[in-house]
C-alpha cells in the first residue's frame, strides 16, 4: 500500500495551491466586503468570485469534482480527476469558506451537475446541464420540509401530480441552499408522485425553473444568525406547473437519483473539511505561540500540549479515511463504498469540531467575534453534522453493515 501521493495528485494540488497563494488569499478581506454587500442587494454575484472565476476556467482548474465515467459526452465532462485525485484538492478547497464557487466546485451545484450527468435526458442536459457546467448559472435542491422528519426521505409530503402534459408541485421545503440567489434559475424538487406505491418507488425528482409561477421563497435562514455567501431560504410551491419531460428518468425513481446524488456530495464535504480543520489548527497554533499567561507562551501549557496533538492525529487519521473512501468509489463504485461514505461523513465533522472548538478557546473572548473567522466557521461546520443525512442515519447504516457481516448461518 502506497500512502504516498501520485505525482498527478501533486502537480493538480499544487496548482490548485499557486491559485490561492495568487488570487484567494490576497482577496479574503475583499471577498467579506463584497459579499456583505451582494446579500444585502438580494443574494447578488460577489464581484470577486466571478473574477476570479475567469481566471480559474482560463487555467483549466474548472469542474474538477467530476470523475471520469461513461457518462461522458461532448462537453459533459469534467477536468478529468479521479475521486482520489480531487480529494487532495478539495482539501485545499477547504481551507476557505467560499473558494470553490471560484473553480465551479461547490455545493449544491456539485451534486446537480453530478445528477444531471448520470441521470439527465439530452435535452436536460441541453438546457441545465451545459449552463451549470459552464458557471453561467446556479441551482438549488429542495428535498428537507420543515413538517415532517425529513431524515426519512420517505416522509417527505411535497406532491408532483401528473396533469396532461405537465405535472403540478406543491409542497413546502426549507433549507434550500442557494435557491435565493440571483443567478439560481434551477430548483431540483423531490416529491412524490404515487403515495400509494411500494414504499421506495412513491418519490420523483423533477426539475423547476426557479421563475416559475407559484414557487415562492418565504424567508432565508441564518445558521446560528449567520447569512452564508448564498442563501437557504424556506420555499413554498403552489400549483407549480412544469411540463411533463422535467421530470428526471421517470416516476419512482427518485430513491435512486438520491443516491447517485447524495454519496459523492458527502465526499465532497468530507475532503473540504479536512483543510478547514488544518486551517483552524494553523490560526490555534499561530495563537497559542503569540500570547503569554504566567509567565509562558499558551501553548507551552501541557493542556495545549495535548489539545494540538490530539488535532493533528486525528487529521491524519480522517484524511486517511476520506482517501480510503475516494479511491474505493475509483476502483469499485459508489454503492460498494457507502460504509466508508457513512463513517467519514460522522467522523470527519466531530474531528473538526472538535479543533474548532479548541482553536476559539486558544483566541479567548476574540474567537467568539468575526475577527478570526472562528465562529462562523463553528457553524457552517455543524450544519454537516445535519445535512446529507444526520449523523444517526450514517451510524445506523453503518451499524446495520456490522451486523450483517457478522451474521452466522
Amino acid at each position: 500500500m502506497d500512502f504516498n501521493y501520485s505525482p498527478r495528485q501533486i502537480e493538480w494540488r499544487d496548482r490548485v495551491r499557486d491559485f490561492f497563494a495568487r488570487h484567494i488569499h490576497p482577496n479574503e478581506e475583499l471577498f467579506e466586503e463584497q459579499a456583505k454587500q451582494a446579500r444585502e442587494d438580494g443574494w447578488q454575484p460577489v464581484p470577486i468570485v466571478e473574477e476570479l472565476k475567469e481566471k480559474a476556467r482560463a487555467e483549466g482548474l474548472w469542474n474538477m469534482f467530476l470523475p471520469p465515467s461513461e457518462h461522458d459526452e461532448e462537453d459533459y465532462h469534467g477536468a478529468g480527476l479521479s475521486n482520489l485525485e480531487y480529494a487532495v484538492v478539495a482539501e485545499e478547497l477547504g481551507r476557505v469558506s467560499w473558494a470553490s464557487e471560484v473553480f465551479n466546485c461547490s455545493s449544491p451545484d456539485t451534486g446537480n451537475m453530478e445528477l444531471l450527468h448520470r441521470f439527465g435526458s439530452p435535452e436536460q442536459k441541453r438546457t441545465w446541464l451545459k449552463p451549470l457546467m459552464d458557471g453561467e448559472i446556479r441551482s438549488s435542491f429542495l428535498m428537507t420540509e420543515p413538517a415532517v422528519a425529513s431524515s426519512d426521505a420517505t416522509n417527505i409530503q411535497t406532491r408532483i401530480e401528473r396533469d396532461g402534459d405537465h405535472y403540478v408541485i406543491n409542497g413546502h421545503k426549507w433549507f434550500s441552499s442557494a435557491m435565493g440567489g440571483a443567478r439560481t434559475k434551477l430548483a431540483i424538487v423531490m416529491g412524490k408522485t404515487d403515495p400509494q406505491a411500494q414504499k421506495y418507488t412513491q418519490q420523483s425528482m423533477i426539475l423547476v425553473p426557479t421563475d416559475t409561477q407559484g414557487v415562492e421563497i418565504v424567508r432565508n435562514l441564518p445558521i446560528f444568525g449567520y447569512d452564508d455567501h448564498h442563501s437557504h431560504p424556506e420555499v413554498t410551491l403552489t400549483d407549480v406547473r412544469v411540463p411533463a419531460e422535467n421530470i428526471i428518468l421517470g416516476e419512482g425513481r427518485g430513491f435512486e437519483i438520491a443516491q447517485g446524488r447524495l454519496g459523492p456530495g458527502r465526499i465532497h464535504h468530507c475532503m473540504r473539511v479536512i483543510g478547514a480543520a488544518e486551517s483552524a489548527l494553523e490560526k490555534m497554533v499561530k495563537r497559542l505561540n503569540s500570547r503569554v499567561t504566567w509567565g509562558k507562551k499558551i501553548g507551552e501549557h501541557s493542556v495545549w500540549e495535548q489539545r494540538v496533538a490530539e488535532a493533528r492525529t486525528n487529521i491524519e487519521l480522517c484524511r486517511l479515511m476520506v482517501l480510503k473512501a475516494a479511491q474505493m468509489m475509483d476502483t469499485v463504485g459508489n454503492k460498494e463504498a457507502r460504509l466508508e461514505i457513512g463513517m467519514i461523513k460522522v467522523a470527519v465533522p466531530k474531528m473538526a469540531l472538535k479543533i474548532v472548538d479548541d482553536a476559539i478557546q486558544a483566541h479567548g473572548g476574540g474567537g467568539l467575534t468575526e475577527d478570526f473567522g472562528l465562529a462562523r466557521l463553528y457553524a457552517n461546520l455543524r450544519v454537516l453534522r445535519i445535512a446529507d443525512g444526520p449523523d444517526e442515519v450514517h451510524n445506523r447504516q453503518v451499524a446495520r453493515m456490522e451486523y450483517k457481516r457478522h451474521e452466522t448461518a
